[in-house]
Formats: C-alpha cells, sequence, structure tokens
C-alpha cells in the first residue's frame, strides 16, 4: 500500500469524504438496535508487531466483537484516511494527522490513545557512530528516514530544528524521506540516509548491534505523553454503539493489562499472537518490546494531547488558527474503564467528554 498521497489520489481522497459526509448527515437518528450491530471490524496490521486491538482480542477483552485483518500499514495519516473512508473500521495515528484529517471535514472521532512515548517507549534519530551529524544545524541537506511523512516522526524533527534556531528556510532543506521501518536500520547502514528513526524494538535491536548513536529522542524533548489514537468513523459510531464501546474498553482493559503484568509474560503473549495469525513474520524482534506509551489510565483523552499539535500545525501554516478546537476531536463516551482501573459502565458525554 503506497503511503504518498499524489495529487490525484488526494482529490479522490477528498471525494470520498465528501460522499461519506453525506452519508453521515443522511443516516437516521440514535444508535441502531444491538441485534444489528455489526461484530466484525476491519482493520490493517503493522508486520512484525502486535497492535492492541490484536492483544485485547486475544486476552478475550472485546467479547463477541471480532477483528479481521485485511492487511498491514506502515502509515497512520493512510490509515485514518482509511476509516474516514470505510475501507477499515478503525485506524491509529500521530494525534497531529488526527488535527490534520479533521480540519478538512473528515468524518472522524478520537476514541482512544493507543501508543505515546515514555523513558522505555520512544523514538530516536540515530546517525552512524562515526557521523559528522552532531547538531540540529548539521541537518541541513542530510536524509532523515522515517516511516511516513506528515505525521509523528516529521513533527519531532520540526520541533527538534525549531528548538534549536533553524529558520523556516533552513528547517526545509533537511529532507524527510519515507523508509519502512524494518529497512531503516539497513538503510542508515548503507549510508543510503544520513538520519534513521528508530523506535523501540527496532529501535533496541539496532542498538545491540551497535556501531549507532542518537542524535535527539522525542522523549528528549517532549517527555512522557500520548502520541497517537485510535479514530472511528462517526457514522460507524452513530450506527454501531454497543460494538464501538465494546471495541474501546476492551483495548482500554489491554492497555492496563500490559501496565500491570510481568514484561516476560507480555513478551510471550505477543509471540504466541504472532505465530498463531501466520503471516510469516519473524517474532524475534518482539524480545525487545519494552511499553506502549499511553501515558493516561486506559488510554483516555484530554485536550492536551491535541492542543499541541493544533497550535503546531497553525504555525506551520498547515491549518487556520482556530479552524480545530480540541474538545471536537475525541470522546471518551465509549470508554467504560473507570479512573480506578476497573470496568465501569461509562456516563454518556459529550464528544469532549472526559
Amino acid at each position: 500500500m503506497s503511503t504518498l498521497i499524489t495529487p490525484s489520489s488526494r482529490r479522490q481522497f477528498l471525494t470520498l469524504l465528501g460522499l461519506s459526509a453525506v452519508a453521515v448527515s443522511c443516516g437516521s437518528g440514535g444508535g441502531g438496535a444491538a441485534k444489528d450491530q455489526t461484530k466484525t471490524l476491519r482493520y490493517q496490521g503493522w508486520a512484525g508487531s502486535v497492535i492492541l486491538p490484536e492483544l485485547a482480542e486475544d486476552l478475550g477483552f472485546l467479547e463477541d466483537v471480532k477483528l479481521k485483518w485485511v492487511g498491514n500499514t506502515i502509515s497512520g495519516p493512510q490509515d485514518i484516511q482509511s476509516a474516514a473512508t470505510g475501507q477499515v473500521d478503525f485506524g491509529g495515528a500521530f494525534n497531529g494527522a488526527v488535527v490534520k484529517l479533521a480540519a478538512r471535514k473528515a468524518p472522524i472521532t478520537a476514541v482512544i490513545s493507543y501508543y505515546g512515548v515514555d523513558k522505555a517507549a520512544y523514538n530516536g534519530f540515530y546517525v552512524l557512530k562515526d557521523s559528522p551529524i552532531r547538531s540540529a544545524r548539521d541537518l541541513i541537506g542530510k536524509k532523515v528516514g522515517m516511516n511516513t511523512l506528515g505525521a509523528h516522526s516529521e513533527a519531532m524533527l520540526d520541533i527538534y530544528l525549531q528548538r534549536h534556531g533553524l529558520s523556516q528556510a533552513d528547517i526545509k532543506k533537511a529532507e524527510p524521506l519515507v523508509v519502512p521501518p524494518v529497512n531503516t536500520e539497513q538503510s542508515l547502514r548503507q549510508k543510503q540516509i544520513q538520519v534513521g528513526v528508530l523506535g523501540d524494538i527496532l529501535r533496541d535491536k539496532a542498538l545491540q548491534t551497535g556501531g549507532i548513536r542518537p542524535l535527539f529522542t522525542d522523549y528528549q524533548l517532549l517527555g512522557d505523553f500520548s502520541a497517537g489514537t485510535y479514530v472511528l468513523n462517526d457514522r460507524f459510531l452513530k450506527e454501531n454503539p454497543d460494538t464501538a464501546r465494546t471495541f474501546v474498553t476492551g483495548v482500554a482493559r489491554a492497555i492496563e493489562w500490559a501496565r500491570a503484568t510481568p514484561r516476560d509474560e507480555v513478551i510471550a503473549r505477543q509471540v504466541e499472537i504472532v505465530k498463531k495469525r501466520g503471516r510469516n513474520e519473524g517474532t524475534a524482534p518482539l524480545k525487545y518490546w519494552k511499553s506502549f506509551g499511553v501515558a493516561e489510565t486506559a488510554g483516555r483523552i484530554t485536550d492536551k494531547e491535541f492542543q499541541l499539535w493544533i497550535d503546531w500545525l497553525a504555525e506551520r501554516g498547515d491549518i487556520e488558527k482556530d479552524q480545530v478546537k480540541a474538545s471536537d476531536l475525541y470522546t471518551n463516551e465509549f470508554n467504560a474503564y473507570s479512573r480506578k482501573g476497573k470496568p465501569s459502565v461509562a456516563e454518556p458525554t459529550s464528544k469532549s467528554g472526559s
């Protein structure tokens, strides 16, 4: 699946968004009857990784809701675009990408955080040990390999360069390139790129091999924070509220299960899942897993997780100032996992409910 959007495909995508919006506006009021709600959710996975919904399903936390894998992606923006147009039923991406898609009036709502940054789960910008790159200014004219453009890694690069005093003209001279995560280490070592973004499992595997060093990390830049959310199409939420609640609460339970369970047990479970699903993937990198990095209990979402990116995108000129309001982008209504860490019946809230 291509991660690059051509002008033609962009026009097609916006057309589909318009059709989706019309379909939502023409839908009947209220949620569908429980017996009529879908119990199968289509989704895209990540090669060599276990995403939280897959973990939740394996643990039995999704109850009667089943997942249907339709392929893999390496792009969060592509994943949530697919959710917006109904090609999949949920997708996950960096919160800045969610903001940009919402600014285009896409009919999506963020429902739970699924990844973040902490001292164990972070992305680093790595160079070869003998690289002359030592500072932000050294990145001018250099190729920086990352999984996709317009998402988490490009935002971190931009913030790093801004904080070290580079002008917008100089920032644009650093060259972000799309490199599949599983190929980033090799591309860096073969000097096809000068900087490679490596996270979690792939990062620790590369560090164990040696010969690379970090220039900076997103944890150094911003500390602990939830960075990405799963979104559902608004029409899906309207027609399948019970399914959505089961899905979101199941993912919330998986987050807390992984947080409370010994690391070796979490890794063993992920290895078992990868072996069972039969996608011709290796399991060796999973031994490096440490954390999903979700900051808030049960993945509950707050305004601050979107406001940072709203301000950043407005400063870049990607969206208009005040075009998007953080509280309009998400809901915790479908997350029945209480702040005390036990499943409970959630009180109905507005889209900005917390």
